[in-house]
């Protein structure tokens, strides 16, 4: 008997709070308290929206969040935290997941809740559901693959010829690049 299909939820198609998001637009500077919302939108209209309030004065740092989930209102808060940059400069904000407790810099509303991706069972990257073989024919692969392909090939000092002879690494970059070609040929 043939095992039964699973459509697992996923990620790339889930809305997520991006710990950046909340950096760029000033919502994560020390000692305020501001509010917000973010939407989310089609090509057509908003398909979501979730108001928020971050606070940064107190001393546990924390995002309130506020939205409709299937027409019932949900609130909650996510805590907040610091940590020092592995590279010396400055600090790295993080959110806690609220189920995992787990720092992270997305979170991801699946169910009903923002949680950290490890807090979803089953669940998976669009890409995870790809076949061997469509994943090694997908299009966007192909061209960022030829596009570092490329890219290897006209790096400064790279060696076409060594007296007078293709080097094999270029013999092996050309034969990858003419293989790549194919499929995009073959695939149209």
């Amino acid at each position: 008997m043939p095992k039964s299909s699973t459509f697992p939820n996923l990620y790339n198609c889930s809305r997520v709070l991006n710990i950046q998001l909340l950096k760029k637009h000033g919502y994560l500077k020390s000692d305020q308290i501001l509010t917000g919302f973010i939407t989310w939108r089609s090509e057509i209209r908003t398909t979501a929206c979730v108001s928020f309030l971050v606070n940064t004065s107190a001393a546990d740092y924390y995002m309130e969040l506020s939205y409709f989930c299937d027409e019932n209102l949900v609130k909650y808060r996510v805590s907040l935290t610091i940590a020092p940059s592995n590279l010396g400069k400055g600090t790295i904000w993080y959110f806690v997941c609220p189920l995992t407790g787990k720092r992270c810099r997305k979170l991801y509303l699946i169910n009903t809740y923002f949680l950290h991706r490890t807090a979803f069972k089953g669940s998976m990257y669009e890409q995870q559901t790809l076949s061997k073989k469509d994943r090694k024919t997908d299009k966007s692969l192909i061209v960022f693959r030829l596009c570092k392909l490329y890219d290897q090939l006209n790096t400064p000092y790279f060696k076409k010829k060594y007296a007078g002879k293709p080097t094999k690494i270029y013999q092996r970059l050309m034969e990858q690049i003419r293989f790549y070609e194919n499929i995009l040929i073959k695939t149209g």
